[in-house]
Protein backbone atom coordinates (compact mmCIF):
# COMPACT_ATOMS: atom_id res chain seq x y z
CA UNK A 1 0.00 0.00 0.00
CA UNK A 2 1.11 3.71 -0.63
CA UNK A 3 0.76 6.68 1.73
CA UNK A 4 -2.28 8.28 0.80
CA UNK A 5 -2.24 11.72 -1.74
CA UNK A 6 -5.29 13.38 -0.92
CA UNK A 7 -5.80 14.19 -4.61
CA UNK A 8 -5.52 10.89 -6.02
CA UNK A 9 -7.37 9.28 -3.50
CA UNK A 10 -10.20 11.65 -4.06
CA UNK A 11 -9.96 10.96 -7.90
CA UNK A 12 -10.80 7.48 -7.08
CA UNK A 13 -13.50 7.66 -4.52
CA UNK A 14 -15.09 10.00 -7.42
CA UNK A 15 -15.23 7.27 -9.52
CA UNK A 16 -17.63 4.91 -7.19
CA UNK A 17 -19.77 8.26 -7.01
CA UNK A 18 -23.66 7.06 -8.25
CA UNK A 19 -22.72 3.81 -8.78
CA UNK A 20 -23.94 0.62 -6.66
CA UNK A 21 -21.19 -1.07 -4.76
CA UNK A 22 -20.03 -2.97 -1.69
CA UNK A 23 -18.41 -1.64 1.51
CA UNK A 24 -16.21 -3.21 3.35
CA UNK A 25 -15.64 -1.46 6.80
CA UNK A 26 -13.57 -2.59 9.83
CA UNK A 27 -12.08 -1.25 12.66
CA UNK A 28 -10.49 -2.79 15.83
CA UNK A 29 -8.02 -2.17 18.69
CA UNK A 30 -9.04 -6.35 19.31
CA UNK A 31 -6.36 -8.03 21.57
CA UNK A 32 -4.13 -5.09 21.04
CA UNK A 33 -6.03 -3.23 23.34
CA UNK A 34 -6.30 -5.81 26.29
CA UNK A 35 -2.90 -7.60 25.27
CA UNK A 36 -1.18 -4.63 26.73
CA UNK A 37 -3.78 -3.31 29.23
CA UNK A 38 -6.10 -6.32 30.96
CA UNK A 39 -8.37 -3.27 31.75
CA UNK A 40 -8.54 -1.50 28.00
CA UNK A 41 -12.04 -1.92 26.34
CA UNK A 42 -12.22 -3.99 23.33
CA UNK A 43 -13.85 -2.32 20.46
CA UNK A 44 -14.32 -3.12 17.15
CA UNK A 45 -16.82 -3.06 13.60
CA UNK A 46 -16.92 -5.65 10.85
CA UNK A 47 -19.43 -5.13 8.10
CA UNK A 48 -19.04 -6.89 4.83
CA UNK A 49 -20.58 -6.51 1.12
CA UNK A 50 -22.84 -4.02 2.19
CA UNK A 51 -24.63 -2.62 -0.96
CA UNK A 52 -24.85 1.13 -1.01
CA UNK A 53 -24.69 3.84 -3.48
CA UNK A 54 -22.83 6.85 -2.30
CA UNK A 55 -23.66 10.97 -3.57
CA UNK A 56 -20.67 12.60 -2.59
CA UNK A 57 -17.34 11.35 -1.37
CA UNK A 58 -14.75 13.42 0.82
CA UNK A 59 -11.21 13.02 2.23
CA UNK A 60 -9.97 15.21 4.77
CA UNK A 61 -6.83 15.47 7.19
CA UNK A 62 -3.08 15.43 7.03
CA UNK A 63 -0.87 12.33 6.50
CA UNK A 64 -0.90 11.56 10.33
CA UNK A 65 -4.87 10.61 9.85
CA UNK A 66 -7.44 10.86 7.00
CA UNK A 67 -10.92 10.67 7.25
CA UNK A 68 -12.96 9.23 4.35
CA UNK A 69 -16.90 9.87 4.46
CA UNK A 70 -19.22 8.11 1.86
CA UNK A 71 -22.98 10.74 1.76
CA UNK A 72 -25.16 8.28 1.35
CA UNK A 73 -29.11 9.40 0.31
CA UNK A 74 -29.79 8.61 4.36
CA UNK A 75 -26.15 10.05 6.10
CA UNK A 76 -22.70 9.26 6.33
CA UNK A 77 -20.53 6.36 6.07
CA UNK A 78 -17.06 7.30 7.41
CA UNK A 79 -13.73 5.83 8.52
CA UNK A 80 -11.74 7.77 10.19
CA UNK A 81 -7.85 6.93 11.05
CA UNK A 82 -6.79 5.83 7.43
CA UNK A 83 -3.28 6.18 5.95
CA UNK A 84 -2.90 4.04 3.21
CA UNK A 85 -4.07 2.59 -0.06
CA UNK A 86 -4.04 1.32 -3.36
CA UNK A 87 -6.42 0.39 -6.28
CA UNK A 88 -6.09 -3.40 -6.70
CA UNK A 89 -5.96 -5.25 -10.25
CA UNK A 90 -9.65 -5.82 -9.66
CA UNK A 91 -10.41 -2.22 -9.50
CA UNK A 92 -11.12 -2.05 -5.69
CA UNK A 93 -10.04 1.06 -3.92
CA UNK A 94 -8.44 0.12 -0.47
CA UNK A 95 -7.91 2.28 2.33
CA UNK A 96 -6.27 1.34 6.12
CA UNK A 97 -4.28 2.36 8.52
CA UNK A 98 -2.00 0.54 10.95
CA UNK A 99 -0.70 1.13 14.59
CA UNK A 100 2.91 2.04 14.72
CA UNK A 101 3.31 -1.71 15.17
CA UNK A 102 1.75 -2.70 11.23
CA UNK A 103 -1.48 -3.73 13.28
CA UNK A 104 -4.69 -2.95 11.42
CA UNK A 105 -6.76 -0.50 12.95
CA UNK A 106 -8.90 0.61 10.35
CA UNK A 107 -10.10 -0.32 6.48
CA UNK A 108 -12.44 0.90 3.99
CA UNK A 109 -12.90 -1.01 0.67
CA UNK A 110 -14.80 -0.08 -2.32
CA UNK A 111 -15.87 -2.27 -4.87
CA UNK A 112 -18.26 -2.86 -7.79
CA UNK A 113 -18.29 -6.43 -6.91
CA UNK A 114 -18.98 -8.13 -3.77
CA UNK A 115 -15.85 -8.86 -1.86
CA UNK A 116 -14.94 -12.62 -1.01
CA UNK A 117 -16.81 -14.33 2.07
Amino acid sequence: MKKIEHNTVQRLLDQFIDKVVYLHLETTNGAYATHHNREAYNVGVFIRNAKVTFHQAKISGNEASYRVGLKTADGWIYAEGVREYELDQKGRLLLAGHDAEGRLLVTLEISETPFPS
